[in-house]
């Protein structure tokens, strides 16, 4: 008997599993129920998602049912999972505006019609719960000694753990049973920094309703080396194609190590194993390429993929071809003698600040149109601007200069 979950296994992106056999079995007997939390803290999902966002995919294309819970409750007091501060709490207004965003790119993955996936707002039971009520059903089910030995709550205690940070996990269970009742919830799934409040949701279902529910991990997005996946020196990698080009995502994994290719492979595309054993085989650089091709047609479009694709075969191959590289047109008239270089880096948005500007070119980082400029005093001509000027920023980061 075959189940999602051996394809989810095969493909690497089990972490950890309450009942492995028991998992298995259910996905493998028919049609299941599973929810997935989102944390609205940005408008934008980003690349740490991304890997969750395939597992319900594939989930859903096995015919099972997901639900995106959005934490518009929790998200008014803040998970303490990971972090040593506690941090600031947002409004609904935010918080419901950054949940229709996450809908939109969910979209592009996930079947919302009839029938298909939903999305749900745990504010919407959270937000005007009776406090005595929840007590009562569900604080007096949960020991604290055994609270204050789960991971979310250890690097806190040194620094100081708010009582409104401890009953974190207590919601976080009591939207699993939430959701049980609601919809035959019997899964939770999440990152494995999510662990604890899994385990939390399970034992309140079981001591609330006699019943048994599952949960599972998926394993972390990160680099052979065991750094997280989906920073660069801008900042983080989104979706949104406002906050990240389709041009520097594309670019961002046809750039990662060599070392970490196979393995994004099979966790973050709806590729055959057999066609990713083969392309990793046969040229790294060709896997690279199909490894980017893949997710900006995924998370943008085909069209985004053919241009972006395009402009990284000009660029690796020492051509200064733009296609879909981010580029700044400037108005001829307003620069009749040229433009300084750092002005330029400035207006491209490639360095914040005159000092800054001066720092890279100082040290060998800005190239124009191949070329490494000696220089902070180099002006770009107005002939090169009205054939259009690449400038390059480091090895990676490239940005395309023209006359209007």
């Amino acid at each position: 008997m075959t189940s999602v979950y051996d394809e989810l296994t095969a493909r690497g992106l089990i972490g950890q599993s309450t009942h492995d056999e028991a998992i298995r079995e259910r996905l493998a007997a028919g049609p299941a129920t599973f929810y997935i939390g989102f944390d609205p803290t940005a408008d934008s999902l980003h690349v740490g998602h991304f890997l969750t966002i395939m597992a319900m995919a594939r989930m859903q294309r096995a015919g099972h049912r997901p639900i995106a819970l959005i934490g518009g409750g929790t998200a008014m007091i803040g998970d303490p999972t990971g972090k040593t501060d506690m941090r600031r709490v947002m409004t609904r207004e935010e918080i419901d505006h950054n949940a229709s965003r996450f809908k939109d790119q969910l979209g592009r993955f996930l079947d919302f019609g009839a029938g298909g996936a939903i999305m749900v707002n745990n504010a919407d039971w959270l937000a005007d719960l009776n406090y005595i009520g929840f007590l009562r059903e569900v604080g007096s089910r949960f020991s604290v000694n055994r609270m204050l030995t789960a991971e979310c709550y250890k690097a806190r205690l040194e620094k100081g753990l708010t009582f409104l940070e401890f009953n974190y996990m207590l919601m976080q269970s009591y939207d699993f049973l939430t959701l049980y009742r609601k919809y035959g919830c019997q899964m939770q799934l999440g990152g494995n920094d999510q662990w604890s409040n899994i385990i939390g949701g399970i034992e309140l279902i079981r001591r609330a309703e006699g019943a048994e529910a599952f949960g599972l991990t998926f394993t972390l997005l990160t680099t052979s080396a065991g750094k997280k996946m989906g920073k660069t020196e801008s900042g983080a990698v989104w979706l949104d194609s406002a906050k990240t080009s389709p041009h520097e995502f594309f670019q961002y994994w046809r750039n990662v190590d060599d070392a970490d290719v196979k393995r994004c492979l099979y966790l973050l595309t709806f590729l055959p194993g057999d066609d990713v054993e083969s392309v990793c085989a046969a040229d790294i650089n060709r896997a690279k390429e199909t490894l980017a091709y893949e997710l900006t047609a995924a998370v943008h479009s085909r069209d985004d993929a053919d241009r972006a694709l395009a402009a990284a075969r000009a660029l690796f191959g020492g051509g200064s071809d733009g296609g879909g590289v981010p580029a700044t047109e400037i108005p001829a008239a307003d620069y009749p003698d040229g433009i300084g270089l750092i002005d330029a880096l400035m207006l491209a948005g490639l360095c914040a600040s005159r000092g800054e500007g001066r720092r890279l070119i100082a040290q060998g980082g800005v190239s124009l149109n191949g070329v490494k400029a000696e220089n902070d005093a180099r002006t770009i001509s107005p002939e090169e601007l009205r054939a259009g000027v690449m400038i390059r920023k480091g090895k990676k980061i490239f940005h395309k200069m023209k006359f209007a």
